[in-house]
């Protein structure tokens, strides 16, 4: 990372800053596991289409269903940063992935992430059958920011009534924008390119002002019950500034009787996730998520 001259994220514009994450995505040239086909589909969306990348895998149809929210602070990141760990968990799980183009700041503020991230489940279950899916074994997955928006949606389908999760995936998810937790003490800076001055940066695009930090949608950790929600896989990288929202979470999530799956990664960094095969604990990370879905799925 030092060699590529990284810019600090919160010295540059939020399109520099996405201009860079698609550049590193490229140089890095990681070879992904083999899936059956990969399409787009608009679908109608709370203001405007969303864009929805499908994953088919080598199977038998119906297959179970993952809707996957890419990570990038809810400012960068795209389909094709998180391209790779899409093909990965398609092929891993056997299940159809659809990765969700939602909407980003600071361009479209919260909760315009949330409410697309909401509809694309909506809509992959309603149209299950048609996508070759089981519209009962469905499960969200996402890293980072896209942690944080599986979290939010699992608990927004709960209250809803559904769709039904089978597993919520959450990898070093954002789960408190008050970034108050000694992790972003810990860790503010050294340990790769998320900082805690790139998170009060994210932070800053996202939200319309601080008070939307104790709105529960934008920090799941503020929840008013845990209860009922989908059981879940929580990951965290041991230093990272992200490490205790993600153990805080998994402890609320266990504390209201979820069955809750934890996995700290010891000398790992915030995004090793998607550092495979550079990294062996990013892919030991990956089949982790893998393993646990399948057990959902089973």
């Amino acid at each position: 990372m030092a060699e590529a001259g990284l810019r600090p994220i919160e010295e540059m514009t939020p399109a520099d800053a996405r201009a860079q994450m698609e550049a590193t995505t490229r140089a890095r040239q990681a070879e992904s596991l083999p899936v059956d086909r990969v399409a787009e589909h608009m679908i109608p969306g709370p203001d405007r289409g969303i864009r929805l990348r499908f994953y088919w895998p080598r199977a038998a149809t119906p297959v179970p269903a993952i809707v996957y929210y890419h990570g990038g602070g809810h400012v960068i990141g795209s389909l094709d940063t998180h391209d790779g760990v899409a093909r990965n968990l398609c092929n891993g799980t056997g299940a159809l992935v659809a990765s969700v183009d939602y909407r980003m700041g600071p361009e479209h503020k919260f909760p315009a992430a949330v409410d697309d991230s909401f509809a694309a489940l909506e809509w992959v279950h309603e149209n299950a059958a048609a996508l070759g899916a089981d519209r009962d074994r469905i499960g969200v997955h996402g890293d980072s920011a896209g942690g944080n928006l599986a979290a939010v949606v699992a608990l927004l389908a709960r209250d809803a009534g559904g769709p039904g999760l089978r597993l919520q995936s959450l990898v070093y998810p954002v789960a408190d924008y008050r970034l108050a937790s000694g992790s972003y003490d810990q860790y503010a800076k050294g340990y790769g390119i998320l900082t805690r001055d790139a998170m009060v940066w994210f932070r800053d695009h996202y939200l319309r002002s601080p008070a939307d930090a104790a709105d529960w949608r934008a920090s799941p950790i503020k929840a008013a019950s845990f209860a009922g929600v989908a059981p879940a896989i929580v990951i965290t990288a041991e230093c990272d500034v992200l490490h205790d929202d993600g153990q805080r979470y998994a402890d609320a999530l266990r504390g209201a009787g979820v069955p809750v799956e934890y996995r700290e990664f010891p000398g790992m960094i915030h995004a090793f996730f998607g550092m495979a095969p550079a990294v062996d604990d990013a892919m030991n990370a990956q089949r982790a998520v893998w393993a646990a879905f399948k057990r959902a799925f089973a």
